[in-house]
């Protein structure tokens, strides 16, 4: 009777538990959700390294490695100016962005006074109104101040936009941070903004991380602005450069899809490259809070 007991205590050891069978249906959905998400982009590729002859209709699962068709597009596109023109003004919006959000973030979450909380307040409400809505008045705005057509006015413009978000984030991690670090440095001597940039600033950092990857990515594909203030070709970014090049070439679907993935690429890389620091940025935030 021993050997029958042992194969099924042995079977019933190898039964998938409720737990089991629960990670296995999870994993099902999160294999299933990532396939349909990568499927856009293989078709993509597929449609950029197609042969243009046989149109549309003739497409097949495997690629025909029609490398011309990037050459192609990078030339009659202007990508580089493009890629240079987005480089610029998304480092400098992302770089005013951090330095101003950070410090409201801080003074809010440190002095949190009635004026403080309603400033934060309002900010929290500009969350929800869509940017496009003060398109009008800006670009009146920015006619006046002959801002059209510069690096510095898109850079404003995006950074102002992305601030309320951001200073949230570095509000609510703040105000979980010990004050006593900053105190200890304001007995040693330093002040309130000394003490920040010194002690605090250093310790933000996977918020930062956040703050710029999120609000980076949106900047570099910042369409619904540029498509107003920036309408010289020579200051045009990635979006806008592909839209008038699908504008021009749009019968033309191996070399629009080229294109689109020129355009892709710089993000999609630098997304892989500071995933890392976005998913720690994401979780300390989280535990902060």
């Amino acid at each position: 009777m021993k050997p029958n007991t042992t194969i099924v205590a042995d079977a019933r050891k190898t039964r998938l538990s409720p737990r089991n069978r629960l990670d296995w249906y999870l994993l099902a959905i999160v294999v299933l959700i990532s396939c349909v998400a990568i499927i856009p982009f293989y078709l993509l590729v597929l449609l950029a390294l197609k042969s243009p002859i046989g149109g549309l209709a003739a497409i097949r699962l495997m690629p025909d490695f029609h490398f011309v068709n990037f050459i192609t597009a990078w030339q009659r596109s202007a990508l580089g100016k493009a890629m240079f023109n987005s480089l610029v003004m998304t480092a400098g919006g992302v770089g005013l962005l951090v330095f101003l959000s950070s410090m409201a973030g801080y003074t809010i979450a440190r002095f949190p006074g009635k004026l403080n909380r309603t400033i934060f307040t309002i900010l929290l409400l500009c969350m929800m109104i869509p940017g496009i809505i003060n398109t009008v008045p800006l670009y009146t705005l920015l006619i006046r101040l002959k801002g059209i057509n510069t690096y510095w006015a898109m850079i404003c413009v995006m950074a102002v936009n992305a601030m309320p978000f951001a200073i949230f984030l570095y509000s609510s991690f703040i105000r979980a941070m010990p004050v006593s670090l900053e105190e200890s440095a304001i007995i040693d001597g330093c002040s309130w903004f000394e003490a920040f940039w010194r002690i605090t600033f250093p310790l933000i950092g996977p918020v930062t991380s956040s703050v710029v990857i999120l609000q980076g990515l949106g900047m570099w594909n910042n369409y619904a602005q540029a498509v107003f203030f920036l309408q010289d070709k020579a200051h045009r970014n990635i979006p806008l450069s592909i839209s008038l090049f699908f504008q021009q070439y749009g019968a033309d679907w191996p070399l629009m899809a080229a294109a689109a993935f020129l355009g892709l690429l710089p993000a999609v890389a630098a997304f892989l490259v500071f995933q890392r620091y976005f998913v720690e940025g994401i979780t300390a935030g989280a535990l902060k809070g």
